[in-house]
């Protein structure tokens, strides 16, 4: 008996000791643990921690003002694409396409607008960005540009001769908004309403805001850019317009862009201005009929409408490019083609592109455009837009879509 009591008293003295020596080493860990930061980097966890102290989230990474259309991270966010191929000058005369606002989204459709040009033959969609009284949001652009499917398509951008005084933009160079009232020409004050003007060459604020826009562009790959009624823009001063088009494409040379440089320029006809740009465009002019007039201006305007088809400039101009103009009056080219016939239309079509690809100009097919809401023709998504789409009731898709592959 008194065996086994020595025997248990040693076997309790050897289990306490165990037990100490674990509780030990269990107190030793956690004390080193308590000690250690509450968490730890994960591979889902930014790497770069802002000066505060702040880990920013992913979300608070790519956040994009759309009013400011400001995104000081769009290098982290936007992958670098390859230059885009080279314009194609005869493919741009022959399946150029008025797209206008495709990539601005100024179809209230625009999904549908999208699918149009996607089944279409174009090439070179003319305005396709489009500025009129709006910056550009290039967040949005960036948006539809990847829903286009159809390869190697040639972007415009119009660069419109109306402002909103109202509008707010951010100046990315100087950290501010820019003060789009400083961009306006003398006596131009509400010329398209209230709070719009037209800009001038001469602010050094407009220049600012050309140079960001037109950069961007670049950078997405747009090609083409057009101003709109540029002697509006220029003032009496065309020294501006040479320094502006240079910068242009001094730009887009450094990122290896191959770009073509357009206007509006109406009746102008100083050979050395015309020769400054890849190309000029303007409107057709029209009748009930579908026919068109020969001389240098549309006799039915009071001031001279240039048709620059005349000899007066495209004897001139390196290229010209001709289409259905449109303003939302009854009186123009595309309210004239609405109201016509199916069967009109078609003619009409194949007349205008045969008669001026002939000639080696280029003439660009409807693809959108605005209308007289009460025009009473055939209309797109809404009275006052134009649209060829099957799914709208003027249904000239097919027809435009055959001239431009034949």
């Amino acid at each position: 008996m008194k065996k086994r009591l020595v025997i248990f008293s040693l076997v309790f003295i050897f289990l306490l000791i165990i037990l100490s020596a674990i509780g030990y080493f269990w107190f030793q860990s956690k004390k080193k643990i308590d000690q250690l930061p509450s968490s730890f980097p994960t591979e889902n966890t930014p790497a770069e921690i802002s000066v505060e102290g702040n880990i920013p989230t992913t979300t608070e990474q790519n956040i994009v003002d759309p009013q400011n259309n400001k995104n000081d991270n769009a290098s982290l966010t936007e992958p670098v694409k390859p230059p885009p191929p080279p314009v194609s000058m005869d493919r741009a005369k022959t399946q150029g396409c008025v797209a206008d606002g495709l990539l601005t989204e100024y179809n209230p459709e625009n999904f549908r607008f999208v699918d149009l040009i996607n089944r279409s033959k174009c090439y070179y969609l003319h305005r396709a960005i489009e500025t009129w009284l709006k910056p550009p949001n290039f967040d949005k652009i960036q948006v539809v540009m990847n829903q286009i499917s159809k390869p190697d398509i040639v972007y415009g951008m119009f660069i419109a001769e109306a402002l909103d005084t109202k509008a707010n933009y951010y100046n990315e160079e100087k950290k501010r908004n820019f003060d789009f009232s400083k961009m306006c020409r003398k006596g131009s004050d509400n010329i398209w309403g209230e709070h719009t003007c037209q800009p001038a060459f001469s602010s050094p604020e407009y220049r600012d805001y050309l140079k960001q826009i037109t950069r961007r562009a670049i950078d997405l790959g747009v090609q083409s850019f057009t101003f709109g009624q540029i002697y509006w823009q220029e003032g009496s001063n065309k020294d501006y317009a040479y320094g502006i088009v240079q910068d242009l494409r001094s730009y887009a040379n450094q990122k290896g862009v191959d770009i073509i440089v357009g206007a509006q320029t109406g009746a102008i006809t100083d050979t050395k201005y015309l020769q400054l740009f890849d190309y000029i465009e303007g409107g057709v002019g029209i009748d009930a009929n579908g026919n068109i007039e020969r001389g240098a201006c549309l006799s039915r305007k009071q001031s001279c409408w240039a048709l620059l088809w005349n000899k007066t400039y495209a004897s001139k101009a390196k290229n010209i490019f001709l289409h259905l103009d449109w303003t939302g009056i009854i009186a123009d080219d595309l309210d004239v083609f609405a109201r016509m016939s199916p069967q009109k239309r078609a003619l009409t079509l194949q007349n205008l592109y045969t008669f001026f690809t002939n000639q080696k100009m280029g003439f660009l097919m409807p693809f959108f455009g605005v209308l007289d809401k009460n025009n009473g023709g055939c209309y797109g998504p809404k009275k006052k837009f134009y649209s060829p789409d099957n799914n709208y009731s003027c249904r000239d898709e097919d027809v435009i879509n055959r001239i431009l592959a034949d």
